[in-house]
C-alpha cells in the first residue's frame, strides 16, 4: 500500500478541517483529490508530507508512519505544494544541483529530470524570468529528483493556460506510470484525463470514493430543457422521480433517478402546461455533476 489514512482528524481553533478521514492508495495508482476550497485537501497533504501532524488517528506512506518516521516518509515522498517555493535568484540547474545535494543523487540525475520536465530550452535561464509554467515545471522536476515511490501534487496545474496544462498534464501522465501519484486540483478535466480514481472531500469528511467510470450513477439520467415559455419550480415537481432541477438562462437542467428514457414524461408534461419544447438533450453525467452533487 503506498498510502494509508486511518481515521485522520485535524482542528485548527473550533474548526474541524479534518474528521475522521480514511482511505487506501495502491501502488500505481494517480488518485485526484478534490474538496471546495477550504474542504480540508491541503491540510491532509502536509500531513502526508510530514509538514503538520494530526490531531488523531494515523497515516502511513510507503509504510512508514508520518509521525515516527518522518525522515523515511521524505525521502520516499516528492512534494509539489501549493506555493511552490522557489530560489528566483537562481538558475534552474543551479536550483536543481542544490536539490540534488540535499537528496545525495547523482548530477546524472538532474539531466534526466530537466528532459523528462521539458525545462532544456531554459536550463540556463534564472528561476525569476520563467513563466507560471516553467515554473511550475522546476517544481515538478525538483519532487521527482530523488525518483520517489510517490508523488504528491497540491494545485500543480493552478494558473497555466491551455497549452501549459497539457504539457504538465503530459509530465504527471508519464510519471504515473511507475509511481503513485496523488494530486488535487479545481480543473476537473484534468482529473478525467489523468486520474484512474477520484475521492471528493466536503467539510473535513470524505463523500466520495470510486473509479472515474464508477462515479456516475447509471441510474441517474440528466436532461437540458428549454421550454417556449417560462417554467417554474413547483410545477417541474410534478414530473415523476426528478431528484434535482437548476435553470441556467432559459434551459432547465432537469435529473431524473431513473434507467428508462424520460423525454416521453416531458413531453407529456409540456402538453399538459400548453407549452412546447424548444430543445431537448440528454446529457451524460460527468465528474462536474458528481462534485456539485457531494458538495452542495
Amino acid at each position: 500500500m503506498s498510502i494509508e489514512v486511518n481515521q485522520i482528524s485535524k482542528v485548527y481553533g473550533s474548526q474541524k478541517a479534518l474528521d475522521d478521514v480514511s482511505f487506501t492508495v495502491q501502488r500505481g495508482e494517480i488518485v485526484g483529490f478534490l474538496g471546495p476550497n477550504g474542504a480540508g485537501k491541503s491540510t491532509l497533504m502536509k500531513i502526508l508530507t510530514t509538514f503538520l501532524e494530526p490531531d488523531g488517528g494515523e497515516a502511513a506512506v510507503n509504510g512508514h508512519d508520518v509521525r515516527r518516521e518522518k525522515k523515511l516518509v521524505q525521502r520516499s515522498v516528492g512534494y509539489l505544494p501549493e506555493h511552490n517555493p522557489l530560489y528566483l535568484d537562481l538558475y534552474v540547474k543551479e536550483y536543481l544541483e542544490f536539490n540534488a545535494g540535499v537528496y545525495g543523487v547523482p548530477p546524472s540525475r538532474i539531466e534526466e529530470v530537466i528532459s523528462i520536465t521539458g525545462l532544456t530550452p531554459e536550463r540556463h535561464k534564472k528561476i525569476g524570468q520563467l513563466s507560471k509554467g516553467y515554473r511550475q515545471r522546476v517544481g515538478l522536476a525538483t519532487a521527482l529528483l530523488h525518483d520517489p515511490e510517490v508523488l504528491i501534487l497540491d494545485e500543480p496545474t493552478t494558473g497555466l493556460d491551455p497549452n501549459q496544462l497539457v504539457e504538465i498534464r503530459r509530465v504527471i501522465r508519464e510519471a504515473g506510470r511507475n509511481k503513485t501519484v496523488f494530486l488535487s486540483t479545481h480543473i476537473l478535466q484534468e482529473v478525467e484525463a489523468i486520474c484512474d480514481r477520484v475521492i471528493i472531500i466536503d467539510k473535513g469528511k470524505i463523500v466520495a470514493d470510486n473509479k472515474i467510470d464508477r462515479l456516475a450513477d447509471a441510474q441517474e439520467q440528466i436532461l437540458e430543457v428549454e421550454f417556449s415559455a417560462p417554467v417554474r419550480a413547483d410545477q417541474l415537481s410534478t414530473l415523476p422521480m426528478l431528484v434535482s432541477h437548476e435553470l441556467e438562462g432559459s434551459i432547465w437542467t432537469l435529473t431524473f433517478a431513473a434507467d428508462r428514457d424520460m423525454r416521453p414524461e416531458i413531453f407529456d408534461f409540456a402538453t399538459a402546461q400548453n407549452l412546447k419544447i424548444l430543445q431537448i438533450v440528454q446529457r451524460t453525467k460527468n465528474l462536474e455533476h458528481v462534485f456539485r452533487e457531494k458538495t452542495s
